[in-house]
């Protein structure tokens, strides 16, 4: 995937859904084919921020409790997968971080909920974004009273810069509640598949809303937008 330069600065700047600023000390996790390793490394650099490397290639629930505490770490990325191991079985790695982002598949709420249960001040977000996207197209601050139940947890507002839409398959507009598929246009938007044209070409397709030769990504997934701009994702449109 090709991206420019200012597909990271755009996620990564100017935006409210994590800190990374003086005070934030973030833990750099995950591997560097990720692009989540961009969020965890240069958010905080990028900021002011710090940031503590894990070692290895593979992160280790026991080795990320060890770091959160000897290094007062504040802030986190983790895969839903990695995130349900840690709430299952090291809880204790969670005791001192102030937020917390989940992203990469599902979140499943009953998870989120006892991970807020057990750090009531912890700030829990549910990110959502493919690759083509840099790191996020979306973040939904989750509260416990919406996972209490079990119902689904939303992917939330479009970051800042970042302009999503939902659309038919005739690429039109749908209502609020309506199901459509998701495409992403703006900050963070890759520019497309490297030496595959045709690939490229069948993903990335002009944004008949956007200025002349904008493009806009053609993510796959189906989503549903509330009547407050909150987006649902519902699955796969080639599922």
């Amino acid at each position: 995937i090709v991206a420019p330069h200012s597909a990271i600065t755009g996620t990564l700047t100017g935006q409210d859904f994590a800190s990374f600023g003086t005070g934030a000390v973030w833990l750099q996790c995950s591997p560097v084919s990720w692009d989540a390793f961009a969020l965890e490394l240069w958010g905080p650099l990028l900021n002011g921020g710090l940031c503590v490397l894990h070692p290895g290639q593979r992160p280790d629930p026991v080795v990320i409790a060890e770091l959160v505490d000897r290094h007062a770490v504040t802030s986190l990325y983790l895969s839903a997968s990695l995130f349900h191991v840690v709430v299952d079985e090291y809880p204790r790695a969670l005791d001192g971080v102030r937020e917390l982002i989940v992203g990469g598949e599902p979140l499943s709420p009953a998870h989120a909920a006892r991970a807020l249960e057990r750090h009531p001040g912890l700030r829990l977000s549910n990110g959502y974004g493919p690759v083509e996207g840099m790191v996020f197209l979306t973040v939904h601050p989750v509260t416990a009273e919406e996972v209490r139940d079990g119902r689904p947890v939303p992917i939330g507002r479009p970051l800042a810069g970042k302009r999503l839409r939902v659309l038919n398959e005739r690429l039109r507009p749908v209502t609020d509640g309506s199901t459509g598929e998701l495409y992403a246009a703006g900050a963070g938007v890759a520019l497309g598949y490297c030496g595959r044209p045709e690939l490229t070409a069948e993903r990335f397709v002009a944004d008949p809303s956007g200025p002349s030769g904008e493009r806009m990504y053609r993510t796959g997934d189906l989503v549903r937008r509330r009547a407050d701009g909150v987006l649902e994702y519902l699955g796969r449109a080639d599922s």
